[in-house]
């Protein structure tokens, strides 16, 4: 009988797992709280180790016709003046001639489509509380459906909900690096082709990025605040006006962004973090991708990790019959790729985010001589792990 296993989480690291499971014999059901799978979302980067994992699933090729290629991106000073123009490898420290940038729902679209005849896929649904014993994990879902499996894993993102039934609650290993965002889409008014455009003022930013040709351009606010705003988390409106009040006054494109911000349907909000957990597993269940270590969005890593974190622990589980030795072998073979990653967000938030005008001159310093260092170079990190060849 094959074992079973029950993955909480569509997005990337679920279905990546998922198919290295399916691959090997197991019997793998994805449940996913959203209604659909989500096709929508902005860009994102697959760099180094990550690469190899996607090739080795077959679809390198399909992601590099979705590379979206991006020719520029523009830094501006407060006034909308400009302090850098740059090839995007040179700022993200990865190759231009190997890594990939590609629309979120494209790779999601593509993962499922790896998959979808092969596992199942429940929408619309969550895991509301599990027990996990010798036997298996017993497992209750918000729609009420009671099932047991082999194996539970956590594949559902920075909030994880199965981190918080297996570790307890998520303050204790959410390490909030001082900044909050608002995530949008609005009309591409700006006459912007396949660049984005960065805004900059002291503990303040603003981005506007178009991929491709697009009618619509993704819009980002991001803002230094000593302590996260925790009541607004649960309220849309409140945190359309903490951001509205937090740019209040500024130029440049910024009353537009901030009136497109209101209106906008699809607004994303949220803090830059990281997650440090001193350990993934516990028992029969596992956390993979963001769940277990966040790098947040000021390293660029997150895709990179969750698809490499995914083929690790599908190696392990295949390789290893006994789930607790499989569980050891994932977190020995990437937690050091995973803490070399997420140190990376020291330089990313001094890159993007400078909380002082002493950082914010040296921030623009450091862009306009961002030519002369091969990009490349710049990033080992990237490329730390060596993926183990999968069996069969």
């Amino acid at each position: 009988m094959s074992t079973t296993v029950l993955i909480s989480g569509a997005s990337i690291a679920g279905p990546a797992l998922a198919y290295w499971l399916r691959r090997s014999g197991f019997a793998v059901t994805v449940v996913e709280k959203a209604p659909a799978l989500r096709a929508s979302g902005y860009p994102i980067d697959i760099r180094g180790t990550a690469l190899d994992a996607v090739r080795h699933m077959g679809i390198l090729p399909r992601l590099r016709e979705l590379h979206i290629a991006t020719r520029q991106l523009v830094f501006l000073d407060a006034d909308g003046s400009e302090v850098a123009k740059l090839e995007p490898e040179l700022v993200t420290g990865g190759s231009d001639r190997e890594d990939l940038e590609i629309r979120r729902g494209d790779l999601t679209t593509a993962l499922y489509d790896l998959v979808r005849d092969d596992v199942e896929f429940r929408f619309g649904d969550s895991v509301d509380t599990f027990t996990d014993h010798a036997g298996g994990v017993d497992v209750t879902f918000r729609s009420g459906r009671q099932e047991t499996y082999d194996l539970v894993i956590g594949a559902d993102g920075l909030h994880s909900h199965t981190r918080e039934l297996v570790f307890g609650p998520e303050e204790r290993f959410h390490h909030y690096l001082g900044y909050c965002f608002a995530g949008f889409t609005m009309p591409n008014d700006f006459g912007l082709v396949r660049e984005a455009l960065a805004w900059t003022t002291v503990g303040r930013g603003a981005a506007l990025y178009a991929v491709l040709d697009s009618k619509e351009v993704h819009g980002f606010l991001v803002f230094g605040r000593q302590e996260p705003p925790i009541q607004a988390f649960r309220n849309p409106e409140a945190q359309r006006d903490l951001v509205a009040e937090t740019f209040a006054g500024e130029g440049w494109e910024i009353p537009r962004m901030v009136a497109a911000m209101r209106e906008a349907d699809d607004l994303f909000f949220d803090v830059v973090s990281q997650i440090h957990l001193p350990q993934w597993t516990e028992g029969r269940v596992a956390l993979v991708g963001d769940a277990a270590h966040a790098p947040s969005f000021a390293t660029g890593q997150g895709t990179s990790l969750a698809l490499v974190g995914a083929y690790m622990l599908g190696h392990a589980l295949a390789t290893i019959p006994d789930h607790t030795a499989a569980f050891a072998a994932y977190e020995k073979g990437v937690r050091d790729f995973v803490e070399a990653n997420q140190r990376l967000v020291g330089e990313g938030r001094a890159l993007l985010f400078p909380t002082t005008e002493e950082a914010l001159a040296q921030r623009n310093a450091t862009l306009r001589a961002l030519a002369t260092a091969p990009a490349s170079e710049r990033h080992p990190e990237h490329s730390a792990l060596t993926l183990p060849d999968f069996p069969g």
